[in-house]
């Protein structure tokens, strides 16, 4: 048996992104995410003045901050599930907490 000849040569044309491509969508999508969680903190803090809120989305700010830089170090897919279960989570504490 060769198994050089077993081997299936690799497509010349590659699907998905790279990981340098990656890394640079969720970077961006963080910093997005951080504007607009920034504007809502203004928004909210405008209508309604709590430490709870300050709390809140200031936590989601530093948790974009977080990805970003998880994003820089190549922690994509951990940086993905963070900033989805993190936001999530802020916006619920913010719409279930008094």
């Amino acid at each position: 048996m060769d198994a050089a000849g077993a081997e299936e040569p690799l497509p010349e044309s590659r699907v998905g992104m790279t990981p340098r491509q990656a890394r640079r969508i969720r970077m961006v999508l963080a910093s997005v995410l951080m504007a607009a969680m920034a504007v809502v903190l203004v928004v909210r803090l405008a209508s309604r003045t709590s430490v709870l809120v300050v709390g809140v989305y200031g936590a989601a700010l530093v948790l974009c901050g977080v990805v970003i830089e998880l994003s820089r170090n190549g922690r994509t897919r951990l940086g993905t599930w963070l900033l989805g279960i993190g936001l999530a989570a802020a916006l619920a504490a913010d719409w279930l907490l008094p």
